[in-house]
């Protein structure tokens, strides 16, 4: 059925008018709406979001009230936000859009304090529970995907009854319902249309469980667009800082409990890095400088140089990532969490490079402040080996060469004779507590 060009601006005006409410009540969301557009396809049966826009069938949008136009508005964009339409990974396509969408639903029930009208379409509140009948926003959607019976990562079997654990969610399948006398899902109300995905009970998920968006929209980890994804990560942060600015008026709304959440763990490092680097440059750079010189020996014929302590500006250190198989995107991320907190620690006083590497190097890129570090993003999967480090710096960083190189990694994977070093102080930050390089300096981060 063709789009209804007559209707085209009275769908136009219904999101906008939502967007702005949205932009009123949770600021934070509608900062986040301002960044993506919105669509019509008559092909998809409800709405969907690919990351870049927000789509939806003109019967199913005509259909919804002002309170679940909100609520799919919001639905959506949490999807992009947390990034789940850019994270499929190997996982069963149907599990995982289960998953997302208890964690999209909790975190969007928890903004409005616990009251499930929102979260409501036809009257009907969406699933929001994980299996262990916890809230999802207490997880990510990993987390409750494992907890899920037939996927591969639980080892369970469709005789748990999950609807069972959903209680009310019960009431958010589709399935069988309004369908008219040929058996065809009708359009006449929200809750004709079960999306692209069908009845998750079909896959043993059991009747409790309901996906109404089209997820099939989304891309896999490897095809997902990473300039798309850095773009949503700068929204993020930039929607963050604008609601957390102290308002007296309280017009801004509050932040949500799932951004405060990612916020703390993305930007604390638990390593003392001024203590760490600087130690690290006095004993193993042995940075002596002539200015000023050693006032002992002042009145002498000799100028000897001081041993100063760390300078305002750490510079030239080479940060390498492990980015190979067996670093998982959390470990990945909290080593890049450790550079960011490297350069806070110094109040943005520390320059360099960072790359990456598994069984290849990365060009590693420089930075000189946070703002450059966060458009580098990391390349990688592949096996584990330490000498390339050494051999890119050799054949293509010598001019000069790095003062020092600082290598994040969980250490599986053999360790290069010292030699190879060229003579560079290199510092090993170790994620475990089970692997201890044999030569240079180390500290370590735990999980």
């Amino acid at each position: 059925m063709a789009i209804d060009k007559s209707k085209v601006n009275d769908y136009a005006k219904k999101l906008l008018l939502s967007r702005m409410r949205i932009l009123a009540s949770h600021s934070f969301y509608g900062l986040l709406l301002s960044h993506t557009g919105f669509s019509l396809d008559e092909c998809c049966p409800t709405a969907y979001t690919d990351g870049k826009k927000i789509a939806f069938n003109p019967t199913f949008l005509e259909c919804l009230s002002e309170d679940e136009t909100d609520f799919v508005l919001m639905h959506e964009i949490l999807h992009v936000v947390l990034q789940h339409c850019m994270r499929y990974d190997d996982r069963n396509p149907e599990g995982f859009n289960i998953a997302c969408d208890i964690v999209v639903n909790s975190n969007i029930l928890k903004s409005f304090n616990g009251d499930l009208r929102k979260i409501s379409l036809d009257n009907r509140p969406l699933m929001h529970k994980a299996l262990n009948g916890s809230e999802g926003h207490l997880y990510t959607a990993e987390e409750v995907y494992d907890m899920l019976p037939n996927n591969p990562s639980s080892g369970g079997n469709s005789s748990g009854n999950s609807s069972g654990k959903q209680g009310n969610q019960g009431k958010g399948k589709q399935g069988d319902n309004d369908k008219d006398k040929d058996g065809k899902s009708g359009q006449g109300s929200v809750n004709s249309s079960n999306g692209s995905q069908g009845n998750a009970s079909k896959a043993g998920y059991g009747k409790g469980y309901y996906v109404f968006d089209d997820h099939s929209h989304w891309a896999s980890e490897d095809k997902a667009d990473k300039k798309l994804q850095d773009a949503w990560v700068k929204y993020f942060e930039d929607a963050c800082k604008v609601v957390s600015i102290e308002d007296p008026s309280n017009q801004r709304g509050t932040l949500p409990a799932f951004a405060e959440r990612i916020l703390k763990e993305r930007g604390k490092a638990q390593t003392n890095w001024r203590e760490v680097l600087c130690n690290f440059v006095q004993e193993d750079i042995n940075d002596y400088s002539f200015n000023p010189p050693d006032r002992r020996f002042s009145d002498s014929d000799f100028m000897l140089p001081d041993l100063n302590e760390c300078e305002d500006t750490v510079k030239n250190i080479l940060f390498m990532i492990d980015t190979s198989g067996s670093m998982t995107d959390k470990m990945i991320t909290q080593a890049y969490d450790e550079i960011r907190g490297a350069i806070e620690q110094f109040n943005g006083k520390l320059e360099g490079y960072l790359g990456f590497f598994d069984a290849v190097v990365v060009e590693p890129k420089r930075f000189s402040n946070i703002e450059e570090l966060e458009i580098i993003r990391p390349y990688g999967g592949g096996g584990t080996r330490f000498d390339i480090i050494f051999e890119y710096v050799k054949n293509e960083m010598n001019d000069p060469y790095p003062t020092s190189i600082v290598i994040l990694t969980d250490g599986y994977a053999p360790f290069p004779d010292e030699e190879a070093s060229l003579d560079i102080p290199v510092l090993w930050v170790i994620n475990n507590d089970k692997v201890t390089p044999p030569w240079g300096k180390h500290t370590r981060i735990t999980q």
